[in-house]
């Protein structure tokens, strides 16, 4: 089996610097379109022959050294009791958002087993697919970036309701993230039972905060659940998105692997967070929209930059573009298989 990531989460010493993409399974391919034409979206997630047939695509296609549990940060959402849909237009539409104490009150903090079964399902069938071939990462939207979109009823730009409860109601906003970092535990929790060999936190909107707002309400979240998870003997993968401002403050999550987005150079972030946790990141995604010689050459700086680093798994500092032509996301991994430390 190809372990060199799960060697790199630990800083142990590697042939090549393994190499996966964030949205590896998705829209760029059309493997995974003709899937998508039969089945929305969201039944595409809840039946698991075809998340792991997804799941599976951009393993044979690109060489990556891992695999991602397709799926959606929203799933525990719904479970906790709040009506999903996913629009064209839109993209994801919670209904009744939460914003009283009495709507929490409402949400349920769900057993996976009983209320997500389909997931487990998935990676049960995935780790039989991927005996001898590579790891398995699961997966979870971290506290904060579940709570933007319960309170704001989908996607948003300025966050004004989460904002108003966080500066307006600190308690009612505090009882929140209780609440879905219990049901954050438990989901990434029943994943590493099922067989997820890695799990990663997904804080897509943390970057929105001050460093003061993000370390005293929402850090701690992020502490708990680290520190609970990794009782289960698993890497634990943490990704800020626009994390440049809060790096000082993540190095001491606890996890095992801080992702880093495109808005910071890696040379830095290294320096930043130090020798006790490994590196992922941190490719532009637009960079796979140019030639093969940008493609490579943003590629060795970044290889260079995380040269110094514990340990560096290499990939996107957010999720591949729908637009990226596959023999792009193929060039890169070749690129990064092909590299060697001077």
């Amino acid at each position: 089996m190809n372990n060199t990531f799960l060697k790199a989460c630990k800083g142990q010493k590697v042939k090549h610097t393994p190499v996966w993409l964030m949205r590896q399974a998705g829209r760029y391919m059309k493997e995974y379109q003709l899937v998508r034409s039969r089945v929305d979206f969201l039944t595409l997630c809840k039946t698991p022959d075809l998340a792991a047939e997804v799941t599976l695509q951009p393993i044979n296609i690109l060489g990556v050294d891992a695999a991602i549990l397709f799926s959606d940060i929203l799933i525990p959402a719904e479970a906790m009791g709040m009506k999903l849909e996913f629009t064209e237009k839109k993209g994801p539409v919670l209904g009744e958002p939460i914003r009283t104490k009495s709507a929490i009150d409402r949400l349920i903090i769900p057993d996976t087993e009983d209320s997500m079964p389909f997931v487990l399902d998935t990676i049960r069938i995935l780790r039989k697919e991927l005996e001898k071939k590579v790891p398995l990462i699961g997966f979870a939207g971290a506290p904060f970036t579940l709570a933007t979109y319960m309170i704001e009823g989908g996607s948003s730009k300025n966050f004004v309701n989460v904002k108003r409860m966080m500066y307006k109601n600190p308690g009612l906003f505090s009882l929140l993230m209780d609440k879905i970092t219990a049901t954050t535990i438990e989901y990434l929790s029943a994943q590493i039972h099922a067989g997820a060999q890695t799990v990663q936190l997904f804080d897509s909107w943390a970057g929105v905060l001050t460093p003061h707002d993000y370390e005293n309400l929402v850090f701690p979240h992020i502490k708990q659940a680290i520190a609970v998870l990794k009782k289960l003997k698993v890497p634990v993968i943490y990704f800020i998105n626009s994390c440049a401002g809060l790096l000082h403050i993540a190095k001491k999550s606890g996890a095992d692997v801080i992702g880093i987005d495109w808005r910071v150079d890696m040379g830095r972030a290294v320096r930043t967070l130090g020798k006790k946790v490994s590196v992922q990141g941190n490719l532009d995604p637009c960079i796979l929209l140019g030639t093969p010689e940008k493609i490579q050459e943003s590629t060795r700086d970044i290889l260079r930059k995380a040269s110094s680093a514990r340990g560096h798994i290499f990939n996107l500092g957010h999720g591949i573009l729908p637009e990226t032509p596959v023999e792009n996301a193929i060039a890169l991994v070749e690129a990064v298989h092909a590299y060697k430390k001077k």
